[in-house]
């Protein structure tokens, strides 16, 4: 009898089969670096780190003079010696706008730009690369290291007020604001989505963490639930009697379904496990009939739990654990927030005139 595989194990197993299909559409000699990533990463990590060094690859094959003539098969480590810092800063440039073959309409292109930050993750995949490389002295020197880095500003951190948390779960709870076709879907959905959208608000998890959660994972005697943190860590989370309730509500309504034997915790109305992306446009649904000034999404849900947090506690090394941030710098962003929050409370205490009695 086959073991039953956990949803973390199939998104591992799933990641490494797809690194190992890409490792065939690039050097033979990144296998090791690869071997590398997975000891010391969950598997998806090396994946965008292959997605991003095959289009580093495609680009020096088309742009620089010493690779012309290669292939992806013929590339050596030596090659890389002829890189330089300007070649590095080119490539970033090139990021703004480039065309790649259509897969499937032969012949043709698809344009694709990057913003700052997706320049920046395809650098980081590269310098990655030449650091394990240089390390290894499978390289003299590492250009990537030295090559400038686009500059990332930072945007202010998006949340929800409480009376706007009370309007996005009304609207969770009563679909009051859908379309027709949306409401008719709405009943069957509604605590399903109650269930999710109060979890996600009460513990700040992320929807990956979410998703993977299985019925076994839940601890309705000490209100925790265990999670699979990023970088595959298993961590227990507590939760209040809020998300209790309605987690108990959702249960509940799916025990009546006698055929319903599916561990997962939240299911598609497919009866399968819910998908990252199904939570996603249901948080983009409900929150855009009631918070419609705010773009909001599940990590906004994550962010609102944070500050919150904070807010009540001070305690922002409380707030990267809950977060499961492993750098308390990750979680600044959150104690910004409050700052930014209490100034301008502050400012509104302050009086230029003597107020009349």
């Amino acid at each position: 009898m086959a073991a039953t595989h956990t949803y973390q194990q199939t998104v591992k197993e799933s990641s490494i089969q797809r690194l190992r299909r890409m490792e065939e559409e690039l050097p033979p000699f990144l296998s090791d670096f690869f071997v590398y990533c997975l000891n010391i990463y969950s598997p998806r990590t090396p994946l965008a780190y292959s997605y991003d060094l095959k289009l580093f690859f495609e680009y020096l094959l088309k742009h620089h003079p010493v690779f012309q003539g290669k292939t992806m098969q013929t590339i050596e480590p030596s090659d890389l010696d002829q890189v330089e810092p300007e070649d590095i800063d080119r490539f970033v440039a090139y990021l703004s706008l480039y065309t790649r073959p259509d897969p499937k309409h032969p012949g043709q292109t698809i344009s694709y730009t990057n913003n700052n930050n997706g320049k920046l993750r395809k650098l980081s995949s590269v310098r990655s690369m030449y650091k394990y490389l240089y390390k290894r002295k499978k390289v003299k020197a590492n250009p990537a290291a030295i090559a400038d880095a686009p500059k990332i500003h930072d945007k202010p951190v998006v949340r929800m007020e409480v009376n706007e948390m009370c309007d996005f779960l009304d609207e969770v709870e009563t679909g009051s604001h859908l379309t027709k076709r949306q409401q008719a879907f709405h009943e069957k959905t509604k605590l399903r989505d109650l269930a999710i959208t109060t979890l996600l608000l009460g513990t700040g998890m992320r929807v990956s963490e979410c998703v993977g959660i299985d019925i076994k994972d839940l601890d309705f005697v000490e209100n925790a639930v265990r999670v699979t943190r990023k970088g595959g860590n298993e961590e227990r989370i507590y939760f209040g009697q809020e998300v209790a309730e309605a987690l108990k509500t959702y249960l509940q309504e799916r025990k009546k379904d006698p055929n319903d034997t599916n561990p997962a915790l939240f299911l598609s109305l497919q009866g399968k496990r819910i998908s990252v992306r199904s939570v996603q446009l249901l948080v983009k649904k409900y929150a855009q009939s009631s918070v419609k000034l705010k773009r909001i999404t599940p990590h906004k849900l994550r962010s609102t739990f944070g500050t919150n947090l904070y807010a009540e506690t001070g305690d922002i090394y409380l707030v990267a654990s809950s977060l499961g941030h492993e750098d308390v710098n990750t979680t600044t962003k959150h104690y910004a927030a409050i700052e930014e929050y209490q100034k301008q409370k502050a400012a509104q205490n302050v009086h230029l005139r003597r107020q009349e009695e």
